[in-house]
């Protein structure tokens, strides 16, 4: 076998599955290993070209007759946060993201299995046991991180470390060469009126603009899936299409 026959990835194609997004349909998936010896450069590659990654394997939607699943990545520098993204930050500038190596915590997988259970009771995730959620968080090649976000005490009371505050909710992110991909997050569902899911996307878009790094990729946007509609609120975004990314205002 030569180098770079070893290097180039092998595609594999899942059998339909019932769609988790939009009813009536099936899906399948694209997805190859992502493994040490392939180069950095190739991985990059693939995530910045429309694969997402989920542990060690790098997969994008392939399914027939259906192209609802558009990768969405948003132009750091133009983005503007509108009164209400403004109000989101507002109601949650008592909380402090702490940036970590990806390492799972009991404490993590409480509160993720508290977010599955009350969102996500029917999906692929709710038999994921603790050693699943272990590997979700630390089984990657590539730059990965946690963005544990914590409640601060209203005394403000610095005698107690900062990991001891009250966890609202986590983020698992990959740095790619040209942004940061927001891999997974989950939060406290109790808190609605925090509006965790949106909050942390706004701390990422400005923790990816001090980088100095122009996008943020949000995975995919799926047209009339509700479930997916909050990423087209991020505005200026590129989608990827057949001629590459494009820029959407609308």
């Amino acid at each position: 076998m030569t180098e770079q026959h070893k290097n180039f990835p092998e595609f594999y194609v899942t059998a339909p599955q019932t769609c988790p997004y939009l009813a009536g349909r099936l899906e399948r998936k694209l997805f190859t290993h992502l493994t040490h010896d392939k180069p950095p450069a190739l991985v990059d590659n693939l995530l910045r070209g429309g694969f997402r990654r989920s542990q060690n394997v790098a997969y994008m939607p392939y399914c027939e007759g259906c192209q609802a699943c558009v990768s969405v990545r948003v132009m750091v520098d133009g983005f503007v946060p509108t009164r209400s993204f403004l109000r989101i930050e507002k109601a949650n500038r008592d909380l402090v993201p702490r940036r970590i190596a990806p390492r799972p915590t009991s404490e993590q997988y409480s509160l993720f299995r508290g977010y599955i259970d009350s969102r996500h009771a029917d999906g692929g995730m709710a038999d994921m046991t603790v050693l699943d959620y272990a590997m979700m968080i630390e089984d990657s090649i590539v730059d990965t991180f946690v963005t544990e976000y914590r409640l601060k005490p209203e005394d403000g009371d610095s005698k107690y470390r900062q990991e001891s505050w009250p966890l609202m909710a986590v983020a698992l992110t990959d740095r790619l060469s040209d942004g940061l991909s927001m891999v997974y997050s989950f939060y406290d569902t109790e808190l609605a009126h925090r509006s965790l899911g949106t909050y942390m996307i706004l701390d990422h878009l400005e923790h990816t603009r001090r980088l100095g790094l122009p996008y943020l990729y949000l995975g995919y946007w799926i047209d009339g899936s509700r479930k997916m509609n909050y990423k087209s609120r991020f505005k200026p975004q590129e989608r990827l299409g057949s001629n590459g990314w494009v820029r959407e205002d609308v």
